[in-house]
């Protein structure tokens, strides 16, 4: 047996004992290396921080890059580029996000304020509602009656079961929520640094993480490792960088929109509706059916204008500038678009159901590249193998033809 062989047997045998040491300590003990990690990914939040702004922002320097090496191909022309791209697309977020807190962050607040202080109203009216409809159905209160009942004593229940022993670690954390919102900040900042040297020095992150790789593999596997590297970078650019800005220009028609049909909590509406934009398939549902139900408490006529609005405004995302700005790159059917975004949403919540998609899309795309790969070994072409009435008469010579 050839050296290369001990060492592949060598080290098969020891990255499986040690995934056997992780699960068994994971699930039977303490998951004592689950806690190093988690403190480890802890302590490196700003340099992941950066890693996902460099990623998110690299388009944009990449098209700053081409329009002023246009001018200039030395190599001292290049990093200059280079820094004045980066320069200005950091100068374009930050112009962006003082317009954010200069423009909607006071509207937005005055929205807030505003839906507290009619918090009272609200109620009335639907207290109204509740009671003219229960009287003039007397079957449908006392249904009503024993539900409110039951859901009360389950309430108690809740209250002192669960609430108050909380209640002393939930101060805790509000208490916190300072120190918390200094952390983000710092973590921020100094992801933003980070990002601005990966992406000054990214093409020679790239070209060194390459050259390990090809060190580490062979020639076969390394192709096919840069495929797959590919294929997820393209999955995952098209998907998260286009929803953003697909529901970023969702939202901003939406408060356009809003504002000139004068409805009411305009900025609070079109922030929901941006925001849950991100989700697939169910975001629009998620982020209109609050906002109506809001409106309907202040002016029913509005809520029907609000209702058209949007819908007129998803027909127009879905059917131009979605396909514009995503075109197809997750390549997912439908059907599984919904089975990614529930199970996703099951296990990791909201953003469980945003991630979910793209995750989803490149096992979807792994799974299809390997079977198109086994079924070329086969000499397998086409499809006629695999439609029923064809499979039926190469296992059955006796079974009759379509034409028969």
């Amino acid at each position: 047996m050839k050296k290369s062989s001990y060492f592949s047997w060598g080290l098969t045998v020891f990255v499986t004992a040690c995934a056997l040491l992780v699960f068994y300590d994971t699930v039977f003990r303490h998951g004592i290396l689950l806690s190093l990690l988690n403190t480890l990914l802890t302590a490196l939040r700003p340099v992941l921080y950066g890693a996902a702004m460099a990623y998110l922002l690299a388009p944009a320097v990449n098209f700053f890059d081409r329009t002023l090496l246009s001018l200039s191909e030395d190599r001292g022309s290049r990093r200059f580029a280079r820094g004045c791209s980066i320069v200005i697309v950091w100068a374009l977020v930050f112009l962006a996000l003082y317009l954010f807190f200069r423009i909607l962050i006071p509207q937005l607040y005055h929205s807030i304020v505003t839906l507290i202080g009619n918090a009272q109203t609200y109620y009335n009216t639907v207290y109204l509602w509740a009671d003219t409809l229960l009287k003039d159905n007397p079957e449908i209160a006392g249904r009503v009656t024993a539900a409110v009942n039951e859901y009360w004593a389950e309430l108690r229940a809740w209250f002192t079961g669960t609430f108050l022993p909380q209640a002393q670690q939930t101060i805790s954390i509000v208490t916190s929520g300072v120190l918390s919102v200094l952390a983000f900040f710092k973590n921020f900042f100094i992801g933003m640094i980070v990002s601005i040297y990966l992406l000054a020095e990214k093409e020679r992150a790239a070209l060194n993480s390459r050259k390990l790789l090809y060190s580490l593999t062979s020639e076969t596997r390394y192709r096919q490792l840069l495929f797959a590297v590919s294929r997820v970078d393209t999955i995952f650019s098209g998907f998260v960088r286009g929803k953003l800005l697909d529901s970023l220009i969702i939202g901003v028609l939406c408060f356009i929109g809003s504002s000139a049909l004068a409805l009411p909590y305009a900025p609070l509406i079109s922030v929901v509706v941006g925001v849950t934009n991100v989700i697939p398939f169910f975001g629009p549902f998620i982020g209109a059916v609050p906002s109506a139900l809001l409106i309907l408490l202040v002016n029913p006529i509005k809520c029907l204008y609000f209702i058209l609005f949007v819908l007129v405004l998803q027909q127009l995302d879905g059917n131009f500038i979605g396909p514009k700005i995503l075109g197809n790159s997750t390549e997912l059917p439908a059907f599984w678009v919904i089975v990614a975004i529930l199970a996703g949403g099951g296990l990791f919540g909201l953003p469980g159901m945003f991630f979910g998609v793209p995750v989803f899309a490149c096992l979807y795309a792994f799974v299809n590249h390997h079977r198109d790969r086994r079924l070329e070994k086969k000499g397998v072409e086409g499809e006629a193998l695999f439609r029923s009435n064809d499979a039926v008469r190469i296992y059955d010579p006796g079974a009759k033809s379509d034409k028969s």
